[in-house]
């Protein structure tokens, strides 16, 4: 191969694998001394030159001037180094040319193999440094088939697995469906990088709202916390450093369209949106919605809260098998004791919410109009 045959090979490999051309030339030369020593015993001596620019390359083995050669492979009579050059004498250094196509074929196909095995490196480990920077993100991926009850998603240029324990339970898939995914962790091995990749994590919620939501995405509106039951309902708890921007009204979009289309893509997954809150009392009110409130009484310290509600919002305050009260306290980190004024009343216990009902007005207490986009069937699927 010509020097312009194997510049034009670097280069084409630099464009299609983004693998530098100077590893690449670095292989070349660690292949070519391992052919020397595999052609000549011995590499201690042999000396590269690879000029980058052009990749004109020379081999040269350093061989000492004496007057009997006892090695041939690292010595050189005195008469043979005067025919090269009249000013050399004994022990003076030696530069004699090695040329490739002295190698013997297994040589040759060593040193064939070490470029081989260094690209083959070099493509693992640019393919891992760009998942690596993808990692606790959200990617696209094709899905290709079911290996057992694990999924193969094909992320471009590599496979990733979906584990059942990362799938939502009751997703079905089709071959070359595209889907979104929440990258977990890239883990090096020697045939690759490999990935595992989730459709449960709570941070998709939050990746898909990053990418759906500018104001999000610009830090004007934070997701303060998060608690999600994959596959059937998440709720968020959203905060605005601006004070002209609504939080809940920026991710729910006109008509309910940003958060449409996450319900979409996350399958119908129910989504409550609610304004977070340093009081924990107002943030465990909040996160109680849709179902209204009368009275929070929260303790801090010990981290627990007593919630009265309505005798007939009950039901949907604890929601379908506790759903909500459950999702509620995870969002806010309390531990919430839910009662109906009735049992409140029959505790005995009522008496400490009773100056809050005073204020009580059914139509004020909660802002639920961003609620309709995403739960317009809220009574039915909540209510006993």
């Amino acid at each position: 191969m010509s020097s312009n045959e194997l510049l034009d090979a670097l280069t084409i490999l630099e464009q299609e694998k983004n693998i530098p051309k100077e590893t690449l030339l670095d292989a070349i030369e660690n292949s070519l001394i391992t052919a020397c020593k595999n052609h000549f015993g011995k590499s201690e001596n042999i000396r590269v030159q690879i000029d980058p620019k052009t990749c004109e390359f020379h081999v040269y083995q350093e061989k000492t001037v004496v007057e009997q050669v006892d090695d041939p492979v690292t010595q050189i009579s005195l008469a043979n180094a005067k025919m090269i050059d009249s000013k050399y004498d004994v022990d003076d250094i030696v530069n004699v040319e090695v040329k490739s196509k002295e190698f013997g074929r297994i040589a040759t196909q060593n040193a064939k193999n070490v470029i081989l095995q260094k690209i083959r490196e070099e493509e693992r480990k640019v393919i891992y440094d760009e998942y690596y920077s993808k990692e606790k993100d959200v990617v696209t991926g094709i899905v290709q088939r079911y290996v057992g009850k694990n999924v193969s998603i094909n992320l471009g240029k590599v496979d990733a697995m979906l584990t059942e324990n990362e799938q939502v339970k009751g997703e079905v898939f089709q071959p070359t469906e595209r889907i979104k995914l929440y990258l977990l962790e890239v883990r090096p091995t020697n045939k690759g990088p490999k990935i595992l990749v989730s459709r449960t994590h709570p941070e998709l919620v939050k990746r898909l709202f990053e990418s759906e939501v500018t104001e999000v995405k610009d830090g004007i509106v934070e997701i303060k916390s998060i608690a999600r039951e994959a596959g059937s309902r998440t709720k968020i708890a959203v905060w605005s450093n601006d004070p002209d921007v609504d939080p809940v009204g920026a991710c729910v979009g006109m008509n309910g369209a940003r958060v449409n289309a996450i319900v979409s893509e996350l399958r119908g997954e129910k989504i409550d949106i609610i304004n977070w809150n340093e009081n924990p009392a107002m943030l465990i009110e909040n996160a109680l919605s849709p179902a209204k409130v009368i009275s929070v009484i929260a303790d801090a310290e010990e981290k627990t809260a007593k919630v009265v509600v309505p005798d007939y919002q009950l039901s949907l305050a604890i929601g379908k098998e506790g759903q909500n009260a459950r999702l509620a306290a995870r969002l806010t980190g309390f531990k919430i004791d839910i009662k109906s004024e009735t049992q409140a009343r029959e505790a005995g216990d009522f008496m400490d919410y009773e100056n809050d009902y005073d204020d009580y007005d059914e139509d004020e207490y909660l802002e639920e109009d961003y609620e309709e986009p995403v739960e317009a069937e809220e009574g039915n699927s909540d209510d006993e």
